[in-house]
């Protein structure tokens, strides 16, 4: 229950990923075409981001709309990265509305974001956690299981709570893990890089909608995806 995207290729600025786009992330946050569950993204957002010369990721995020964020919108236009992760969130009915909730989440390496749901109570118990929300939780259990076993974890917790939406993103600033189990996700593939989206940010006809249950895998040396077949 969220809109998200990430980016690999050559420096963007956040603003021509999240805020300039006909049908954006900003707009997506107000008034998203393609979303499942729910009508708007006012609970938060987030963006992480890569810059050379710093291992672990930079992250904003905030529990505002991000159409109320003036300070981001100002200083978006000038900031630029070759991988960036970005998420607008509805929440999870009964789930806290905070910071700390908003993806994207990390380990200190990694960036991960979940557009779904997973009941917590069947989540198997895990060290550390930045919010007490389904999806920190989710993601506190990939950070810890390993990232690239993604595809395991999602089968594992869509046989524990067969009702989750388990759409995921991922980086570690080279590369991008998606997941898709239940929500949408397109998928841009341009000169300059990759895009992953939850729903395309304009109308160019090269973006291509991923199947479900699928692990997307995106490299600087293109785009490999594979079923996840259910155990």
């Amino acid at each position: 229950m969220c809109r998200h995207l990430a980016w690999l290729g050559r420096p963007r600025t956040l603003a021509s990923l999240v805020l300039e786009p006909p049908s954006s992330l900003l707009v997506q946050s107000y008034a998203p075409r393609r979303q499942r569950y729910g009508t708007v993204n006012a609970d938060g957002w987030g963006v992480g981001f890569y810059v050379p010369g710093r291992a672990e990721p930079a992250r904003w995020r905030s529990a505002r709309p991000l159409w109320g964020e003036a300070s981001f919108a100002s200083l978006a236009p000038v900031v630029e990265s070759g991988c960036v992760l970005a998420a607008v969130r509805s929440a999870t009915v009964g789930m806290p509305i905070e910071e700390s909730a908003a993806a994207p989440f990390t380990d200190g390496r990694w960036l991960l974001s979940h557009n779904g749901r997973v009941d917590r109570a069947v989540l198997p118990a895990v060290r550390a956690a930045e919010s007490t929300v389904d999806s920190a939780l989710l993601a506190a259990l990939v950070f810890e299981r390993g990232p690239e076993r993604l595809a395991d974890v999602v089968r594992e917790v869509a046989a524990l709570d067969p009702a989750a939406r388990l759409n995921l993103l991922v980086t570690d600033g080279s590369r991008l893990l998606a997941t898709t189990w239940g929500d949408t996700l397109s998928v841009l593939a341009t000169e300059d890089g990759v895009a992953l989206a939850s729903e395309p940010w304009d109308d160019d006809p090269a973006w291509t909608d991923v199947p479900d249950r699928q692990l997307v895998v995106v490299t600087p040396d293109g785009v490999s995806t594979e079923e996840i077949a259910c155990s």
